[in-house]
């Protein structure tokens, strides 16, 4: 049986400056380290002892939480591009209220480019698709990857076999901190947890 811990990074700086996260690279909060340390002797009470390994986006919010739950597991994570959040392009570095007023078109569909040279939604999925193909095949039975909300919403979405189209009228959004587990066994894919945030206590 394989299991997948997928975490949401918790509190990042760009949660309280009103600025774009994306590929800004910012670091947890105070509060968010706090979290991440919570997070980690959590799962440390669950998988202490167990062969893990660990897997992150490489932006500073995602790998600073992915060191303080190695550290607690004695595990060294490894840095995955692919895990990063979505390109939001000439969004990178600015206000929340800059990327608002500048918006090259409303997100509706999948294929909306937000900016010039930002991801849509389907190239984002597709992307991960790849990525997520080659992930499966690892043969370590317990993995985890520490992420960003819209990369791991599509995550949950191929996880349950969804055609990339269905992101046109499904999504899946977790909280700061949240961590879902899922499940392969049998040949079945189950979603055991999804967005818990007892892990942050």
């Amino acid at each position: 049986m394989k299991i997948i811990y997928t975490l949401q990074h918790p509190q990042s700086e760009h949660h309280l400056n009103g600025m774009v996260g994306s590929w800004t690279d910012w670091d947890l909060s105070e509060l968010g380290v706090q979290q991440a340390q919570h997070i980690a002797l959590n799962l440390k009470a669950e998988l202490d002892g167990k062969r893990v390994r660990i897997f992150s986006s490489d932006l500073k919010r995602a790998w600073h939480t992915a060191q303080i739950i190695g550290q607690a597991l004695n595990v060294m994570p490894e840095k995955e591009i692919a895990l990063r959040e979505r390109n939001l392009g000439e969004a990178i570095d600015q206000s929340v209220a800059w990327l608002k007023a500048n918006l090259l078109t409303p997100e509706i569909t999948i294929d909306d480019r937000l900016f010039p040279s930002a991801q849509t939604r389907r190239e984002q999925a597709e992307q991960l698709k790849s990525f997520w193909d080659l992930f499966l095949q690892q043969d370590d039975d317990i993995l985890i990857l520490v992420s960003h909300g819209d990369t791991l919403g599509v995550l949950q979405a191929l996880w349950l076999g969804l055609e990339t189209d269905a992101l046109n009228s499904i999504q899946f959004a977790g909280q700061a901190g949240g961590v879902s587990c899922l499940w392969e066994r049998d040949g079945k894919r189950i979603v055991r947890k999804f967005n818990d945030l007892s892990y942050l206590k």
